[in-house]
């Protein structure tokens, strides 16, 4: 177990992040950092979570300087396509009709930094998520949950009705919800 009598920051509104890092036992407070989450043509899916997260980190940087924090931006990609968090139902309804009855891959990448010793981890993970095929209707009555609209690739796998549509997955069913908590526990091992 993790053992510091160091503050640990999670910078995320994600609360899905907030109950997979409690899942590790330690102290930690979190606060949210604002930043433009904007998606480039062209890049690759790991450099643009590993430049999301590092974004968010040096927004965190600013309002906290005496421990350690931790960031993360996750990404779903379709056929070398990005896809963000939806615009409006519409696009959620996009998204998922997308997502049916194909495998896709969920990146996540994430900054664990001790900035009292400048020790800084950058890694990301990558899962590969099957979806069933999924009807119109269960796309409405999933949309109309609300549920989808603040998670990229408009589902969740965890507490909601998008764990249905998940045929299987292939890699670390953390990073899907949003954080790998093997390699941030690690991470964070790491820069004690």
């Amino acid at each position: 177990m993790l053992k510091t009598d160091l503050p640990i920051y999670l910078a995320s509104k994600s609360p899905r992040r907030k109950k997979l890092l409690k899942q590790l036992g330690i102290n930690f407070k979190v606060f949210s950092v604002d930043v433009d989450e904007k998606i480039f043509d062209g890049e690759h899916p790991i450099a643009t979570v590993k430049r999301l997260a590092n974004h968010k980190f040096e927004e965190a940087l600013k309002r906290k300087q005496d421990g350690i924090i931790i960031t993360a931006d996750t990404i779903v990609v379709l056929n070398k396509k990005i896809i963000g968090k939806p615009k409006d139902e519409k696009d959620a309804f996009r998204i998922l009709k997308l997502l049916s009855g194909k495998t896709h891959t969920v990146y996540t990448g994430f900054i664990v930094c001790n900035v009292l010793n400048n020790k800084k981890i950058v890694d990301y993970e990558k899962t590969e998520v099957t979806f069933r095929k999924i009807s119109d209707d269960e796309i409405k009555e999933y949309i109309s949950t609300k549920s989808p609209m603040d998670k990229a690739g408009a589902y969740g796998i965890q507490d909601d009705f998008g764990a249905v549509f998940i045929k299987k997955i292939n890699g670390c069913y953390y990073n899907v919800v949003g954080l790998p908590l093997a390699k941030v526990y690690q991470a964070l091992l790491r820069v004690l």
